[in-house]
């Protein structure tokens, strides 16, 4: 029998080996192709690693810090890998809740704090600890420095129920902490801006959510025969949404409805000049209260402050308008005559207005309250006839009815 020859077999031995590893390796390859192929990619475009872990195998450079931030690095990416599958096989587990504030849809309703509120905090310790009482109302004044022993006067009359806010129009702030008081107080300030202005942008309902009355004050009133906490206490006696004081008949009246009463706690109609007053339920004979010293429940506060016009800043014929917040309005809109106070009539914001063509600044801003007031009811019109004409409901004037 013939011998194969040593170094021959050896040589086809080390083919037979090599051929068998190439052809592995090419089974493998397509192996490991089908199977990735068969679960969801994950995209790893760049891993970030925190600055201090690099520093710090970069200085120390040993095994066991890299192998930790290789471990870190490989549980990270099958995180993202697990997540992605998760979702792609799940897409019901995405949170949306149609029921929640506009923009807050993805988040869970548990952790959406829709309201918020005006009460000061600490920079430390328990949150829930913050607040040891919480104030029940709000009352709110425009002011100018030169009127600071009018507003202390008034802030007296307010009991430690009340958070003060002050708006600011001539930027003098700081100033007023020579009253204790003002430490306490929330100062917001904007050079020349109207209460109504302040209004519109900082006293958003959901923002004031948490008080009962909102008391949105002019600063030029005495008060040295009203008690806010008796007020109050009159308010819901009466089950008035909104209302006033009463004003001195002697001093800056302009409306019966708003004139004092001395015979009685509460008045909610009135008798007019003749021609005024086209129903007796209707302004300015009922239903109406004026701008300078308003008091609106919170319920009542969340549509007026939606009526509020961005542009037209003085609030005039707001007043005649504020019976479509609440319904009954005649019985719902009334005057406290046993808590009553004094208009001063001090042109004080007027006089922040702009002289021109040799007028007075106080004439500007007057020439645009009254333009301002045809504007409203302009826009107020327009709109509840849009309405009518939307629900195919024939216009009959409500506005002015």
């Amino acid at each position: 029998m013939a011998k194969l020859n040593p170094i021959r077999g050896g040589l086809l031995r080390k083919s037979n080996e090599g051929m068998r590893l190439f052809v592995m390796t090419i089974i493998g390859m397509v192996l490991g192709f089908l199977v990735g192929s068969s679960f969801p990619s994950v995209r790893i475009t760049k891993v970030q690693f925190p600055s201090s872990v690099i520093s710090y195998v970069e200085d120390k450079n040993t095994g066991v810090a890299t192998q930790a931030l290789l471990n870190h690095a490989w549980t990270t990416t099958k995180s993202l890998e697990r997540n992605k599958s998760s979702t792609n096989l799940n897409e019901t587990s995405k949170i949306y809740v149609p029921t929640n504030p506009r923009g807050a849809e993805l988040l869970p309703p548990g952790i959406v704090a829709a309201e918020s509120d005006l009460y000061l905090r600490r920079l430390w310790g328990n949150p829930s600890e913050d607040l040891p009482f919480k104030q029940k109302y709000l009352v709110t004044f425009t002011v100018g420095y030169a009127q600071k022993e009018n507003i202390n006067a008034a802030v007296k009359k307010f009991s430690g129920n009340f958070t003060i806010l002050l708006f600011h129009y001539d930027g003098i702030t700081t100033e007023w902490d020579d009253f204790e008081w003002s430490r306490q107080a929330i100062h917001i300030s904007v050079s020349k801006q109207t209460k109504w202005w302040y209004a519109k942008r900082f006293l958003h309902p959901d923002i004031v959510a948490p008080y009962e009355y909102i008391f949105i004050w002019d600063e030029d009133l005495g008060v040295e025969h009203f008690n806010a906490e008796e007020y109050i206490r009159l308010v819901k006696k009466h089950g008035l949404d909104i209302s006033q004081p009463g004003l001195d008949p002697d001093r800056g009246l302009t409306w019966q409805m708003t004139k004092r009463r001395g015979d009685r706690e509460v008045h909610k109609v009135t008798e007019e000049r003749p021609g005024w007053c086209s129903d007796p339920h209707l302004p300015p004979c009922a239903a109406f209260v004026e701008i300078m010293a308003p008091v609106f429940s919170r319920e009542a506060w969340r549509c007026v402050w939606h009526m509020i016009q961005n542009d037209l800043v003085h609030g005039w014929g707001l007043d005649l308008a504020l019976r479509k917040c609440v319904e009954p309005a005649h019985e719902k809109i009334g005057v406290v005559d046993s808590q009553w106070i004094v208009h001063q009539a001090v042109p004080s914001l007027g006089n922040q207005g702009q002289p021109t063509s040799g007028r007075a600044p106080w004439e500007g801003v007057r020439e645009r309250c009254r333009n301002e007031w045809g504007l409203f009811q302009s826009r107020l019109q327009e709109a509840e006839n849009a309405y009518f004409k939307s629900k195919g409901i024939k216009s009959s004037n409500s506005t002015h009815k």
